[in-house]
């Protein structure tokens, strides 16, 4: 019983924080040291449950996605194009990711390292939140999925790549990175999770397959639980926050990344 509640607090966490500009992975590492639930099967566990917050972006925007298995001359985002401005995304953080996995794992998988990610990643949401264009004007402005361009999809990928670094977060480099560039800051919420599902696909299942002789069958019901609770907090996330985001900055996300930055530094030196 002592596992399947880990398995539900770091599930509800993982599904709550994924979409956030607060960084999932952060929040995991956290939570893992404070359950005492750490290791080499943690830090898979911790990326397994990530399967349940993209299926939830799946279930959502099953017709966009849907709409990429087939050429729909009307719709620019689907079909070969839509997969094009996914996989170009995907690229920059997929290749740097492999060659840095094992010192980032080593170095960086910790609370310390992750208190350092949340500080620079919410001054870094308040500095683009400032000096950003005016992404209201329609003329000069990125609108929707269908105003997307390969160069704008290859440059939020550099940007992701930010997210490497545990606690500085997928979402607020994607989201961020995309309102530099000119996106209006719903379609840059909305393309991040679209971008989410394939990087976080791969590096899911490559985690699994390099390290599936940690597990055994007495780890199915943690897994399973941890995945579902993933799943169902992941949509409600999902849903409540593309509502908001245009009603509102991304500025309290990082006032409340600076208010735990130094708490979660504190609690561990």
């Amino acid at each position: 019983m002592t596992e399947l509640f880990s398995a539900t607090i770091l599930g509800i966490i993982e599904g709550l924080t994924e979409f956030l500009p607060v960084s999932s992975s952060g929040h995991l590492i956290i939570t893992g040291h404070l359950l005492d639930y750490t290791g080499p099967k943690a830090a898979v566990f911790e990326v397994f449950i990530q399967l349940g917050a993209i299926l939830a972006v799946v279930v959502l925007y099953l017709n966009r996605f849907l709409g990429l298995l087939k050429n729909t001359p009307e719709i620019p985002f689907s079909g070969i194009r839509g997969l094009w401005m996914l996989f170009l995304t995907s690229l920059p953080a997929s290749i740097l990711g492999l060659l840095l996995s094992g010192y980032i794992k080593t170095y960086l998988f910790n609370p310390i390292t992750v208190s350092f990610a949340l500080a620079v990643g919410a001054i870094f949401i308040l500095w683009v939140e400032k000096y950003a264009p005016d992404n209201k004007n329609s003329e000069t402005t990125y609108q929707s999925l269908d105003d997307m361009t390969p160069k704008l999809a290859l440059g939020i990928g550099c940007f992701q790549c930010l997210a490497l670094w545990p606690g500085f977060s997928r979402s607020a480099s994607t989201i961020m990175g995309g309102m530099l560039l000119g996106t209006r800051r719903t379609l840059a919420a909305e393309y991040s999770f679209l971008a989410a599902v394939p990087i976080m696909f791969a590096a899911t299942g490559y985690d699994v397959l390099k390290n599936y002789q940690l597990f055994t069958t007495a780890d199915l019901p943690f897994f399973t639980v941890g995945f579902v609770v993933s799943f169902i907090s992941a949509l409600i996330a999902v849903k409540t926050f593309i509502t908001l985001v245009g009603k509102m900055t991304f500025k309290p996300f990082a006032w409340y990344r600076l208010i735990i930055a130094p708490l979660v530094y504190l609690f561990w030196t």
